[in-house]
């Protein structure tokens, strides 16, 4: 893991296309902003893992799609 340390109205970059800009800190909170190419998907962390999760159950799941198809 990389530990920088950034003040409001600093960036870091990544890739080359994706910077990350400290817009604010109060009150504990750092609000940040990222500006990145479109076909980069951006999530928040719990989002992330929530949909990682539902990707699993997903695929545990039986789906026997032929089970559904008449048989003649």
């Amino acid at each position: 893991m990389l530990i920088l340390n950034r003040k409001p109205g600093e960036s870091i970059m990544i890739n080359g296309n994706i910077e990350i800009r400290i817009l604010e800190m109060a009150d504990g909170k750092l609000k940040i902003g990222i500006e990145a190419p479109r076909n980069v998907n951006i999530l928040r962390k719990e989002v992330f893992d929530q949909v990682v999760e539902e990707n699993k159950n997903a695929i545990g799941e039986n789906h026997d799609i032929l089970s559904i198809i008449p048989k003649k």
